[in-house]
């Protein structure tokens, strides 16, 4: 007696098998088409993210023909943080911010909004030179300088470029100084019997080494490189703010003053924020940031990073009195 159905063709087993691999294709492939259906759709709500949070900046309304800033406005350029070539307060974006304002049809005014308690001469020169630049060559376009918590020393270097310069009563302002930091170890190493080794082709290329005595002649040189850059600050004070500083032998010491003692002494113009210097001193209450100009990638990759940032501060917080 047979065992099998006589009714079923032959090589019935290779045709199920087919079946079998080709549903399994079928699925893989559906399977695949929704993984990429579903990345697009969250690249496309990301990109919808961007475009809500940043579209200004990147300057897509331009590009569709329309500018929702086309107005007479008040440039704004924050000056934040320490001045320096790794920081956001580096003279290569500033000054490029500065032209773009500057060259812009609606633009009114300018403000520097600062806030930095200073950093490298050479930079804040930069900032300086440029923006005493675009001035004569937008001589309609008239700058100020606004202080909030803190502008001294580069920062206020880079104010006094400005036509005006308004702070608030308690800001700290000034700090027209320069300075150098060191220390000296040769006692400590002495102590532990610690010998110092170096070697340096040039006479003077180790000079003030803090593991080696100091040498009258190398004091005498750096205190001549400090003075001479401290007159090359002191030149572009006189030069900014004209007949309207004070006769005060400590100004230039280094000093630094509050928002009210600065108006006494010719430091700055007043007292006032950003809203009331537009408002009242400029007449135009619009205020537009400038900022440099970076891709969307970078803009998004700084906006889920601070929106991480935040999310890790706020983790774990509890209610307190205040």
């Amino acid at each position: 007696m047979a065992l099998w159905n006589s009714q079923e063709k032959p090589g019935w087993e290779r045709e199920t098998l087919e079946k079998l691999v080709l549903a399994q294709v079928t699925e893989q492939r559906r399977t695949r088409r929704w993984g990429i259906f579903f990345k697009l759709l969250v690249l496309i709500y990301l990109f919808a993210i961007l475009l809500m949070i940043r579209g200004p900046d990147l300057g897509l309304a331009e590009w569709l023909g329309h500018d929702p800033e086309s107005a007479d406005h008040v440039a704004v350029i924050d000056i934040e943080g320490l001045i320096a070539s790794a920081t956001t307060a580096n003279a290569e974006d500033i000054n490029k911010t500065l032209r773009k304002a500057f060259e812009d049809d609606d633009t009114k005014a300018v403000m520097l909004r600062i806030n930095s308690g200073g950093g490298s001469p050479v930079q804040a020169g930069m900032i300086h030179d440029e923006i005493r630049r675009l001035r004569s060559l937008h001589e309609d376009i008239p700058a100020y300088a606004v202080i909030s918590d803190v502008g001294a020393s580069g920062a206020y270097y880079i104010a006094v470029a400005a036509d005006e310069i308004y702070a608030d009563k308690a800001s700290i302002v000034g700090s027209i100084g320069v300075r150098l930091d060191s220390f000296g170890l040769v006692e400590l190493m002495d102590k532990w019997g610690v010998e110092r080794r170096l070697f340096t082709a040039g006479e003077k290329k180790g000079f003030l080494d803090p593991f080696l005595p100091l040498e009258e002649a190398e004091v005498e040189h750096i205190e001549g490189v400090i003075d001479q850059v401290h007159e090359q600050f002191i030149t572009v004070v006189r030069e900014g703010r004209g007949d309207r500083l004070q006769d005060n032998d400590e100004l230039f010491s280094g000093l630094v003053w509050t928002g009210v003692d600065s108006v006494e002494l010719g430091l700055i113009d007043g007292l006032g924020d950003d809203r009331m210097v537009a408002r009242d001193i400029i007449g135009i209450e619009r205020l537009v940031v400038f900022e440099p100009r970076r891709t969307a990638l970078e803009q998004l990759k700084d906006d889920l990073g601070m929106a991480i940032g935040n999310a890790i501060r706020n983790w774990g917080t509890v209610p307190q009195w205040r």
